[in-house]
């Protein structure tokens, strides 16, 4: 047994590199697990100077100076930010309560006279006292969500307060990391092996498939947000930017998020227009922003930048969103494309096991 384990350890970890390897992405997991709500701004300034980076990259193909095109691209993204929080923020919390304390009360009593006339049809497999339980089951769960969402509590100031910290920390660091991006990266280099060729091929790997997944989902959720606010605006629809944000970020869950969104956009289209011409109007369009999302915008943006089956997709959403909640989701792809690469990468165990004891400690020289 002794025999077999040291057989396995020397053909999986016969290069020292594969050591490295290995204790770098146990060390980075451990402190995304541990300490990844507490680095959040660190985190989402890293996404946000990956979209940037390729901005700056652009403008210096122009021949623009890399000091101006740092301070111009990130003038495009405080402007963005603020636009967000003056603009966009505001109109969502507002649309937000008016479905919540409009909207809800109505969804409730559809609902409930639906389900309560379940057993009249079908009773043989659901009786009126389980109906009653999930109707009372139901009240209680969105008095509770009503109360939370229109309601701001003393207890919510501690959250605040984080919040305006995430915002003040968030522009300075994405700052930094497109200005000092050489040092940065010469920096935590320099903690590493000077022989690094399984780093430096995964790092190859994954720079371009991260940038360009990163960069392609922020253009995906613009787009798909913006066509649908104005179908829904042009359509008359209510919460048309709520609606949209919804939709525009469902997105990031491929496969599922489309199937969830879909809730309330039918229950708001069929609690305004009912069953009709309207409703099934919306539906239909909402049907192709949808199709035209996952069979023409995902492979455009995507073709070269992610290769992955749609099982091992959503295993890493399911995953990696349970462990890091939102992050988790919005990296699920890049973290699941970044194995890949590992498992590619690594010194393959046929060829640890044909060479000789002798070549092998040739190999690590």
């Amino acid at each position: 047994m002794l025999n077999v384990l040291k057989g396995w350890f020397n053909a999986w970890f016969s290069d020292e590199e594969a050591v490295y390897l290995l204790f770098l992405l146990l060390a980075g997991f451990a402190v995304v697990l541990l300490f990844g709500g507490i680095l959040a701004p660190v985190l989402a300034a890293l996404v946000v100077a990956y979209l940037m980076q390729g901005l700056v990259t652009a403008l210096n193909r122009y021949r623009v100076p890399p000091v101006l095109s740092v301070n111009l691209v990130f003038l495009v993204f405080l402007t963005a930010l603020v636009a967000v929080l003056v603009v966009l923020m505001p109109l969502l919390w507002r649309q937000t309560v008016l479905l919540v304390r409009d909207q809800l009360p109505d969804i409730l009593r559809t609902t409930e006279t639906w389900l309560r006339s379940l057993p009249e049809r079908y009773p043989e497999m659901i009786s009126m006292e389980q109906v009653n339980t999930l109707v009372t089951i139901a009240q209680r769960e969105l008095a509770q969500l009503g109360q939370s969402v229109l309601t701001l509590s003393l207890s919510s100031i501690p959250n605040m307060l984080e919040i305006l910290v995430f915002l003040v920390l968030l522009p300075l660091l994405v700052f930094f990391f497109l200005k000092d991006r050489e040092k940065l990266v010469g920096w935590v280099l320099g903690f590493l092996p000077e022989r690094r060729r399984i780093l430096s091929h995964v790092w190859q790997e994954m720079d371009q498939q991260i940038a360009n997944y990163v960069r392609g989902k922020a253009v995906e959720i613009l787009l798909v947000g913006s066509v649908t606010f104005l179908a829904f605006l042009l359509l008359g629809l209510n919460y048309a930017v709520l609606l949209a944000v919804l939709v525009g970020l469902s997105v990031l869950i491929p496969y599922i998020g489309a199937t969830i969104v879909t809730v309330p956009v039918a229950a708001v289209a069929y609690l305004q227009f009912g069953w009709g011409g309207d409703f099934a109007l919306v539906m239909v369009i909402y049907g192709v922003i949808q199709f035209i999302d996952g069979n023409i915008l995902v492979p455009l943006l995507f073709s070269e930048a992610v290769n992955l089956h749609p099982v091992a997709i959503i295993t890493a959403i399911l995953f990696f969103g349970g462990v890091w909640g939102f992050w988790g989701i919005f990296f699920a792809i890049p973290l699941a494309t970044l194995l890949k690469a590992v498992i590619n990468a690594w010194p393959k165990r046929s060829d640890a096991w044909r060479l000789p004891a002798g070549e092998v400690e040739e190999s690590k020289e």
